[in-house]
């Protein structure tokens, strides 16, 4: 080997290292919350390998949303479900590939609740929820918002948290209402007395069948008019 070559290839040895060990550590502390969730990996796998190409109807959002099967909810078999597990919105944002891939008439939207329970702002998380909003827009997908659901006495903090959901609400239905937008309310069937009826939950947070009736109850209409 040439004299000349091996501090050339020396350098380039610590350079790929340094290079490599950088990345580890951006990757290590890339503190995005939906980056740390493992149910955001598994799904978006998921989605990769599934084979459907086209949906008339794109059902956005966390646990919630993953909570039912939607075409049987409603009978259908225009619908496919794109919630995961302790998703926020920033995550949705991120994901929204796997919804504009299906080119979808419309994408109905449910979230917010993890990212208030995790500290950030109503007006911070409406500000992310806009920018899914715009982001469907561009794909001509007509964005439905539909309310981030309380949570009920059962789950920790109900009081202190629902006032913040009650503010994500007023910002996303005045914005709906300005940008003539389909605002789906579900808050006054769901709750009494500024909490999550417990009859509709099994846990606080999550719903049971009887609480998936009323959102088919608000969201049959809808459906109907907007896919003949």
């Amino acid at each position: 080997m040439g004299k000349g070559l091996l501090p050339i290839l020396l350098i380039a040895f610590f350079t790929f290292l340094f290079t490599a060990e950088a990345f580890a550590f951006s990757m290590e502390n890339d503190t995005a919350a939906y980056k740390q969730n493992p149910n955001y990996r598994l799904q978006t796998g998921l989605y990769e390998i599934y084979k459907t190409q086209h949906s008339e109807i794109v059902m956005l959002g966390n646990s919630i949303t993953h909570g039912v099967n939607w075409n049987e909810l409603m009978g259908r078999n225009d619908i496919a479900e794109r919630g995961i597990p302790s998703d926020n919105v920033e995550g949705f944002l991120s994901r929204l590939d796997y919804v504009t891939r299906l080119n979808p008439k419309a994408c109905f939207i449910m979230g917010g609740i993890n990212d208030i329970y995790s500290g950030l702002s109503p007006e911070f998380v409406f500000s992310e929820y806009v920018k899914v909003i715009h982001e469907l827009q561009e794909h001509n997908i007509i964005p439905v918002i539909q309310s981030t659901l309380f949570v009920s006495a059962k789950w920790h903090n109900a009081r202190e948290k629902n006032p913040e959901v009650e503010k994500l609400n007023a910002l996303l239905r005045k914005y709906a209402e300005n940008n003539n937008l389909t605002f789906v309310d579900l808050i006054p069937g769901m709750t009494h007395n500024g909490l999550l009826k417990d009859e509709l939950t099994y846990d606080g947070l999550h719903l049971n069948a009887n609480g998936y009736v009323i959102w088919r109850e608000k969201l049959e209409p809808i459906l109907n008019k907007m896919i003949k």
